[in-house]
Parts: C-alpha cells; structure tokens; sequence
C-alpha cells in the first residue's frame, strides 16, 4: 500500500476532525474512504459525461463507472442522460 501525504488548509483540517468523531474513524481510515468515495463519484461523473458526448458505448461507460449495466442506466435515469441518439432510435425504429 502506498502513501500519499499532503497539506490541507485550516478549514479542510477542522471539517476532517469533525468527520473523524462523527464516523468514529482514526485519520487513516477516514481519509481513505473519503478519497475512495470521491474518486467513486469522479469515475461516475467522467463516465457520464464521456457517455453524453458520445464519445464511449453505455455499455463502456458502465465499465468505467464501476457499476453494472443496470445501475448505470439506474444512475444515468437519475441524472437525466440519454444514451439513445435520436438518429439511431430512428433507424431502429425504421427496421422494425
């Protein structure tokens, strides 16, 4: 396991000590889940935002979340992005 070491401003410090007693938690641990938790919802959001741009496949998208296809449309519902171009969802519906 590595180790990361860093300065954090006054206010951080103050914030991570209240969070510390809230949850219970030694420093070590709590900053780990707090940057495990944040990196989570950076991989969420940067899967999203590559899905709406077209730039990945849902099914790509879902991989890069971390999160099953079906919670990923889940989430994706949640944060009203569509997946589905206009133009293929035409095609589509063309063919049938």
């Amino acid at each position: 396991m590595g180790t990361i070491s860093t300065r954090v401003p006054d206010e951080l410090e103050a914030e991570l000590e209240a969070y510390l007693e809230d949850e219970k938690l030694d420093r070590s641990t709590a900053v780990r889940k707090l940057l495990s938790e944040g990196l989570e919802e950076w991989r969420r959001e940067r899967a999203l935002e590559q899905l709406a741009a077209g730039t990945v496949t849902f099914s790509k998208a879902a991989e890069m979340a971390g999160m099953s296809v079906w919670d990923f449309a889940q989430f994706a519902k949640e944060r009203d992005i569509t997946w589905v171009a206009d133009d293929h969802l035409d095609a589509d519906l063309e063919a049938l």
